[in-house]
């Protein structure tokens, strides 16, 4: 059975999530922890719960998502960070974001590769990696199918898409992604967004304004 407790960090209200099953394995989903002190609050719920941290699995490389990356993993033994090959180019691109906003700037960190299909295994559940590319080019989606949750990053928010402005970013690819590869779930599967409140597949297909005009039926 899965357990969830979500936080939400910085400046930007970036959602990282601690996910665990019986056995205590846990994965953490963005950390995007601004200080030591928003670090001390996700490891004390990590330790206080007596949590064993096998692995972050990294929606994509902006740096709201990732502030607190490099510390969490060294802290845990080095435990592995996924994140899919094609955001690379996010991560360099960090710099100059965090100049614009007066971010701290991500301490570098290794990171294993993740593509299509991939199932990441924690205790019991199973993480399957949907590529997701648009809002940067490699952005991806966590799906549990027998919980019916997904952590859905940037790419679909309650209401919203992911922004596709920055550098990397692409409108057709994100409305792509989400249309074949998300609004086609099972509709009662949970959406936990990388910012803002959770919602369900169905509510999405049926009330997002940016998805409504692809609901419309085709004329003769």
């Amino acid at each position: 059975m899965i357990h969830i407790e979500h936080f939400v960090f910085n400046n930007f209200q970036t959602r990282c999530s601690v996910i665990w099953d019986e056995s205590l394995a846990c994965a953490i989903t963005d950390p995007g922890c601004a200080d030591a002190s928003e670090l001390s609050r996700l490891t004390s719920f990590i330790e206080g719960k007596g949590l064993k941290p096998v692995c972050i699995m990294l929606t994509h490389g902006h740096f709201d998502h990732i502030l607190g990356t490099a510390e969490l993993a060294a802290r845990y033994g080095g435990i592995p960070v996924y994140m899919h090959p094609e955001d690379r180019f996010t991560l360099e691109s960090n710099e100059y974001f965090c100049r614009c906003f007066g971010a701290p700037l991500p301490a570098a960190f290794e990171t294993a590769d993740i593509h299509e299909g991939d199932i990441i295994e924690v205790g019991s559940l199973h993480f399957e990696v949907i590529e997701t590319p648009g809002h940067t080019k490699g952005g991806v989606c966590y799906l549990e199918r027998n919980e019916k949750t997904l952590f859905s990053g940037d790419t679909l928010f309650a209401g919203a898409i992911g922004r596709t402005d920055h550098p990397g970013g692409d409108y057709d690819s994100l409305m792509k992604s989400i249309l074949e590869k998300l609004i086609c779930l099972d509709g009662d599967i949970r959406v936990f967004p990388g910012h803002g409140p959770s919602t369900e597949i169905a509510k999405e297909g049926m009330t997002n304004p940016f998805l409504l005009p692809f609901n419309e039926p085709y004329e003769d």
